[in-house]
């Protein structure tokens, strides 16, 4: 399967898979994908407010000062704070700083300051009016949103306890390897495991949740079993994606009557990638075995079917200009991390599909098509979700 089509395909499989909105408390909507366009319950701010502390008056100066919250009549004044209610027939707000109120018989007169203008305050100065901000029943968020602390803030001011979200879908973590250790320096023959650091993070990111991880030998019972029996709503597996008498996992799908929907994919590195659609109805992405490999098979399965899992868009890809020739590879698109120079983008160095380094230190990914590129010519790019 081409690139652009496995990702058009895990895409759709995430919409067709998405999860049903649940009503949300505020604080714990951070990160998620907002369900329902949202509208303010009331008029924002809901009654006419003083942006500045000073004093709210009615007509021309001198102004005689009266309680606060009182009706003002022309020639009258009251204090106010900031938020603080505009009384009614108050004409604008006076700054604290442009004012001096001075007590004289009975009453307390308010006097502006000598060097400030004539025309100070102007009709409507420092007032905030009733729905300046939003207007009752106005939309202030758009379904699709990916929801941020300003989003959960604005939804607060506007009257929301709760919110219609699409809940993180549960992503089950099954590890394989017989070669991996989790700690320390490995021996010969050895590799550190660095999917189960990582996955869980990138996974959050990209809208998902980790709900296990399970470490697995290269074992074709093994291995079926915890596809049977991990849940989450997406398999998520590393390793055993080949052809060879080690890898299993083609195998335990056949014999789970799985259907595969991406055998594999015609890019590199990461084409023994494959996605499947288990008989319980979980989807189930198998990443390679090689770190690097892994990560972009991860950012084309992994990234489109959770983002339809969440009713979001795929995100939208970047343009940079090559800044060196690559040659044509024989049908396969590549995903080479890779560093902006001033003569546009180049390979970030140590880019193996068994390398991090070069990801570690990449400002994206470029998308390199089958027939190569010239210098100067504009790519596509892979944003990195963190």
């Amino acid at each position: 399967m081409s690139w652009d089509a496995a990702r058009e395909l895990a895409y759709k499989t995430g919409q067709d898979n998405r999860a049903r909105p649940a009503s949300v408390d505020l604080a714990h909507c951070t990160g998620l994908t907002l369900a329902q366009d949202v509208a303010a319950e009331f008029a924002v701010p809901h009654y006419a407010s003083s942006a500045m502390d000073g004093w709210a008056v009615a007509g021309a100066p001198p102004w005689e000062l009266v309680l606060p919250g009182t009706a003002l009549l022309p020639g009258e004044a009251a204090s106010v704070v900031t938020g603080g209610l505009i009384p009614a027939g108050a004409e604008a707000v006076l700054r604290s700083e442009y004012g001096a109120a001075e007590s004289a018989a009975a009453q307390t007169m308010l006097h502006r300051l000598r060097d400030i203008p004539a025309t100070e305050p102007p009709p409507g100065r420092h007032i905030r009016p009733a729905g300046e901000e939003a207007a009752a029943g106005e939309r202030i968020i758009a379904a699709g949103t990916k929801l941020t602390p300003a989003h959960i803030a604005i939804a607060a001011v506007c009257g929301h306890d709760q919110l219609p979200v699409y809940p993180r879908p549960s992503a089950a973590l099954l590890l394989t390897g017989d070669e991996v250790v989790t700690s320390g320096v490995p021996a010969p023959g050895q590799v550190r495991d660095t999917f189960g650091p990582t996955l869980p993070a990138i996974i959050h990111v990209l809208g998902g949740e980790a709900s296990s991880s399970r470490r697995l030998p290269d074992d074709f019972e093994a291995t079926r079993r915890a596809i049977l029996e991990c849940g989450g709503d997406v398999v998520v597996t590393t390793g055993g994606t080949g052809h060879s008498r080690a890898d299993h996992l083609r195998r335990v799908l056949a014999e789970l009557r799985a259907e595969v929907l991406a055998p594999s994919i015609r890019m590199r590195p990461g084409h023994p990638a494959l996605m499947a659609r288990l008989a319980d109805g979980r989807t189930l992405i198998g990443l390679p075995g090689n770190p690097l490999a892994a990560m972009m098979a991860l950012l084309t399965l992994g990234g489109p079917l959770l983002a339809g899992m969440t009713g979001r868009q795929v995100p939208d890809m970047g343009r940079v200009a090559a800044g060196t020739r690559f040659a044509p590879l024989d049908g396969r698109d590549r995903l080479i991390p890779y560093a902006m120079r001033e003569v546009g983008a180049v390979p970030a160095g140590h880019v193996g599909s068994a390398m991090m380094r070069g990801l570690a230190n990449a400002d994206g990914v470029i998308v390199v098509p089958p027939e190569g590129a010239a210098v100067g010519q504009e790519l596509r790019t892979l944003p990195l979700p963190w």
